[in-house]
């Protein structure tokens, strides 16, 4: 009888220990996770380049109107990130074609994010047959996030319809990878500024001098 005794008791903490090694975690509550987001948007940054000497075949101080093409709705963002690129490179952004000399059409040929990664151990289980589930325990996991950009600029003349131009392939990205070992161990490698840390136990303040640190030494101060 002790010998059964122990045995159940013995089970009993161990799935007692299984069922509380699940842990929650909801990516987002929003439309897209502040990870994407920043994927995006960094990817976006890194792809102009700090100074248009040789970006542009159009004398600097143009005056020009920018249009977007693509197969998704973010090419807006990537719109208005170079609205603000052309202007610090000293180029005149017009709303209106009749106050401009040249048109900028601006071919998004990818903008968004990939997801991938590898999975070692016991998955979720669920059963009918037992009154609880187990979590998913694994030795090993990896999750790779990477955020994608690819564009190209045509530049018209806008009096004459002439083509003047088109600029070279402007490419970048941007990851945010996490890894779990042993079931409990993990962390997480990335080149974003400042992302966002749910669950830490240890948690200091944002700085954001560190993210205005490198869009100063990226664009300058614009003084």
């Amino acid at each position: 009888m002790s010998n059964a005794f122990r045995i159940m008791s013995l089970c009993a903490v161990s799935i007692a220990f299984l069922m509380g090694c699940s842990t929650t975690h909801r990516i987002t509550q929003s439309p897209r996770s502040t990870v994407e987001q920043l994927l995006i948007t960094e990817a976006v940054i890194h792809s102009l380049p700090s100074k248009s000497d040789e970006s542009l075949p159009i004398p600097h101080g143009s005056k020009v109107t920018l249009n977007t093409f693509g197969l998704t709705k973010d090419q807006t963002l990537l719109q208005q990130v170079i609205i603000g690129w052309l202007g610090r490179q000293g180029y005149l952004v017009q709303k209106d074609e009749k106050n401009a000399t040249y048109r900028i059409d601006v071919i998004v040929r990818a903008l968004g994010t990939e997801l991938s990664g590898g999975f070692f151990g016991l998955p979720p289980i669920q059963s009918t047959l037992i009154p609880f589930s187990l979590p998913e325990l694994a030795l090993y996991k990896s999750e790779y996030q990477t955020g994608y950009v690819k564009f190209n600029m045509n530049i018209f003349e806008i009096l004459t319809g002439k083509f003047v131009g088109t600029t070279y392939t402007f490419l970048a990205d941007s990851y945010h990878n996490n890894y779990t070992f042993l079931f409990v161990f993990s962390f997480t490698s990335t080149d974003l500024t400042s992302p966002p840390r749910p669950g830490s136990f240890l948690r200091e303040p944002l700085n954001a001098g560190d993210t205005q640190l490198e869009y100063e030494t990226k664009f300058g101060t614009g003084k």
